[in-house]
């Protein structure tokens, strides 16, 4: 297969418009809830809420996740490991764990301090270019692993019914006899 600049690129686009297209419609709800309270007159009410803290959350947990999916899906990464383990805890430490400590404190008080309203935003960001990151990054991975196994087949002459697939997890099956 060759791969060709002009594919690459197209590639890289449609990745780039998947990924916002997923930014996009986790914030869909919030967008919606921003439209009332700006309707009621309301608006700076919405940068006092927990609604930011929510989104960057669930941002923050699909760029964990997305991180995991690079992590399982090549298993020579080598050195890229760690870097790949600290993108998870960063994700952790600066997005997910204060936008769960903003939701709790929120909900908890009667009074909502103003820093809230900057904090709440730069979380949001922070999230999206992180679950940017981790899209980017479980990509190459994927298509990395994928390229080098397609070279790998490349090189023999064997019918495609008959190459050897790459190993899937080996996760444990369930018997009709296990208890939970």
């Amino acid at each position: 297969m060759t791969d060709n600049p002009y594919h690459k690129e197209r590639h890289s686009l449609s990745l780039m418009y998947g990924t916002y297209a997923d930014v996009l419609f986790v914030l869909f709800p919030f967008l919606v809830i921003l439209m009332q309270r700006l309707w009621d007159g309301r608006l700076y009410e919405t940068l006092l809420r927990p609604d930011l803290s929510i989104a960057a959350a669930i941002l923050a947990g699909l760029a964990i996740g997305k991180f995991v999916l690079g992590l399982v899906s090549n298993r020579e990464l080598g050195p890229y490991k760690e870097r790949i383990v600290f993108f998870i805890a960063l994700t952790l430490f600066t997005v997910l764990g204060p936008a769960m400590i903003l939701i709790l404190s929120i909900l908890g008080s009667v009074e909502v301090p103003g820093f809230v309203a900057f904090i709440q935003p730069v979380l949001l960001i922070l999230a999206i270019a992180l679950y940017s990151t981790a899209v980017g990054i479980s990509n190459i991975l994927i298509r990395g692993d994928a390229e080098a196994s397609s070279e790998t087949r490349a090189d023999q002459d064997v019918p495609p019914a008959t190459r050897a697939r790459p190993e899937p997890l080996d996760l444990p099956r369930r018997t009709g006899n296990d208890a939970l």
